[in-house]
């Protein structure tokens, strides 16, 4: 199958219903990897146990959130609404980094995301994985469209992270979720890796990503987040190349894709957030039912239809 040609964009409801599957598998990802976060041998890891609900949702979910909300409300990426939204919504409880609190704090008593999202770490930009983590319901958004969402992701990434290597990281996610969400359903594996890294600049995230596209025959996940990382240093290039390995390796099996990624440890909430917003955008890769029972409710100001 050829991936170079595209077919007409999905109506707005239709982007609007895999966007918001894909922000619920990010959800149930970011809620169920957050009880895990960090040890890569829990012991209900190994048995492949649920933890007790209800399972609540970190600062990946409120800022996904952010993104679809602006989507619906603008039809692409409007950065000024999009940091407005980051602020006004940012609670400071859900885990966010604390470069990113004090500059959601500043926007919003009134100061200009782009001098501060410029200004973090000495004027080079932060390299987290902060937005790569919550933009695949934005990929989702653009099914099929790879380039589209790239550009689209790099205008979100912009808002909080300005660094190269975080605008590659938020890229790879969005092109990922768009490949997986594509109307005539997803590429292999590999080919899908192979469409994302053509989309991403040279760089450490890209680099990651072509190991990441050579280890996918590997089955050892404790061996490929060796080589690859698993967010235990929060940039970018440390957590996407793995999330986007584990994700399509698993594109249409949630459940495989959940278990496979937090047991290699790490910023577990975030690397499942990652990888379930790309698994969900596929036609067949919505969460076990139960599992999205048992995740906190999506905010109340979320747009209409975005709640049970």
């Amino acid at each position: 199958m050829g991936w170079g040609r595209w077919p007409p964009p999905p109506s707005p409801d239709r982007r609007f219903e895999r966007a918001l599957a894909s922000l619920r598998g990010l959800a149930v990802g970011d809620a169920l990897g957050s009880q895990f976060f960090v040890p890569a041998h829990h012991p209900l890891l190994d048995r492949r146990e649920l933890p007790p609900a209800p399972w609540q949702w970190t600062d990946d979910t409120e800022m996904a959130c952010s993104v679809l909300a602006v989507l619906v409300s603008h039809g692409r990426v409007d950065q000024d609404a999009l940091a407005r939204s980051f602020a006004v919504h940012h609670d400071f409880d859900r885990g966010y980094g604390p470069a990113v609190n004090r500059m959601l704090r500043l926007v919003r008593e009134g100061g200009d995301w782009r001098e501060l999202a410029a200004g973090l770490f000495q004027g080079q930009g932060s390299w987290g994985n902060g937005a790569a983590m919550r933009i695949a319901p934005l990929g989702a958004w653009y099914a099929g469209d790879p380039e589209e969402a790239a550009r689209q992701a790099e205008a979100s990434s912009h808002t909080t992270h300005r660094h190269q290597e975080a605008v590659a990281g938020c890229v790879a996610v969005a092109a990922a979720a768009a490949l997986a969400a594509a109307p005539q359903g997803p590429p292999r594996a590999a080919d899908l890796l192979d469409a994302v890294v053509a989309l991403v600049p040279h760089g450490a995230v890209g680099a990651g990503l072509r190991r990441a596209r050579d280890l996918l025959g590997h089955d050892d996940v404790q061996a490929v987040a060796a080589v690859l990382g698993c967010g235990r240093r929060t940039s970018a290039h440390d957590t996407v190349p793995f999330a986007l390995w584990a994700a399509a390796r698993s594109l249409g099996d949630y459940e495989r894709a959940f278990w496979e990624t937090a047991r290699a440890g790490g910023d577990v909430d975030t690397t499942c957030a990652i990888v379930g917003g790309v698994v969900a955008a596929t036609s067949a890769g919505a969460p076990p039912a139960d599992w999205l029972a048992r995740t906190e409710d999506l905010p109340g100001w979320m747009p209409a239809g975005s709640r049970p």
